[in-house]
């Protein structure tokens, strides 16, 4: 089975399978915040929509998807717990799935895992329609070593490598890493998505969470072709990407 990634904006995508579909950590649509594919495209396609966010922090949780169950019937959401304990107040429906490290949800279409993060939540691995996906939330080595000091930095990066090292005992391949090159890190932006590559075998990788700046993350590409990995050259809001087939087994 084929699939389309349409990337939104931030760290927004849409996954569309031929008969359900995956909303991750909405913020804005891919024209403004109401306007674009998400509204306009996801509640037309057939079988269930599936939305999940990883965390609570305004540019992964909004408020705005519950809006999504009034426009289909089959709406589906699926959250970390911190959203339950930090925006309580916001959740709109009874029937939410919440997960915690380790924690699982599945039915007939998906599978999606719930793995650590080394910001809040979690982050996200999924199993659909053959496919091994990954979406890091704020998953990242969030090491700020132009701001931190050198203790800091390191404390930092070990954390992230024992999530990550975790994670490999587990999965050892992905046909699809979403995963921040966030360049308010300075000059070691893409460590942690490097470090991500480097450990786990993705055939494709998605850059998130860049604010925008395309080219900051479009020059991640060399280090995830060199790795064997098909880059997704994200230029704008709305584009989409064509997956064929599901790789190794």
């Amino acid at each position: 089975m084929a699939f389309d990634l349409v990337y939104l904006y931030h760290s927004g995508f849409a996954l569309c399978f031929d008969n359900f579909s995956v909303l991750i950590d909405f913020y804005e649509d891919s024209a403004d915040a109401r306007h674009g594919f998400a509204h306009d495209k996801l509640p037309l396609r057939s079988g269930p929509l599936y939305i999940l966010s990883s965390h609570f922090h305004s540019d992964h949780f909004c408020p705005e998807i519950f809006t999504f169950a009034e426009l289909k019937e089959d709406t589906r959401y699926i959250f970390s717990k911190d959203i339950w304990k930090r925006r309580r107040q916001w959740l709109q429906e009874d029937d939410i799935a919440f997960l915690s490290e380790g924690d699982v949800f599945a039915d007939e279409f998906l599978k999606v895992k719930a793995y650590d993060s080394t910001d809040s939540g979690v982050s996200f691995y999924i199993e659909a329609a053959g496919y091994r996906l990954f979406h890091a939330g704020d998953l990242n080595n969030w090491h700020w070593r132009n701001e931190s000091t050198a203790q800091e930095a390191e404390a930092c990066e070990k954390a992230y490598l024992t999530v990550l090292r975790k994670i490999r005992q587990e999965v050892d391949f992905l046909d699809l890493a979403m995963f921040p090159v966030d360049p308010r890190l300075g000059s070691d932006y893409d460590l942690g998505a490097e470090q991500f590559i480097d450990t786990i075998t993705c055939a494709a990788f998605a850059p998130m969470h860049f604010w925008g700046q395309y080219a900051k993350a479009q020059a991640f590409a060399p280090k995830a072709e060199a790795q064997g990995c098909r880059f997704i050259d994200i230029t704008e809001r709305g584009q989409i990407f064509h997956f064929d087939k599901p790789g190794r087994h």
